[in-house]
């Protein structure tokens, strides 16, 4: 995975990408940046890691896709999450808060 800074934990690009797409269906670019600017340039995710957890998600069946102009009147590739996908987010998110409550345990111990 090519981020900038850090490397993300394992898993946790595909709960990214769905908390990206719970507001609103978008292509893989906009994906991609969305992700850059909201942990402010930490994670910069090129597309050789993207478009593979984008599949992955597809055929999970968490993810939907239509084709569609963009905003510069380009084909893409959209995608929405499915109820399945806003499911898994949940269970990511409630796993990955444990996980992240367990770690702040041993480190201030």
């Amino acid at each position: 995975m090519a981020e900038q800074n850090l490397g993300l934990v394992a898993g946790t690009l595909e709960m990214l990408i769905l908390k990206t797409l719970l507001l609103e269906p978008m292509h893989g670019y906009g994906i991609a940046l969305r992700i850059e600017q909201t942990s402010k340039g930490v994670f910069k995710v090129n597309a050789g890691s993207l478009l593979p957890a984008l599949g992955r998600l597809e055929r999970q069946g968490v993810l939907k896709t239509e084709w569609k102009p963009t905003e510069n009147n380009r084909r893409a590739k959209y995608y929405a999450l499915t109820r399945a996908g806003k499911a898994k987010l949940e269970a990511e998110a409630r796993e990955w808060e444990r996980q992240i409550s367990a770690i702040a345990r041993i480190l201030e111990a």
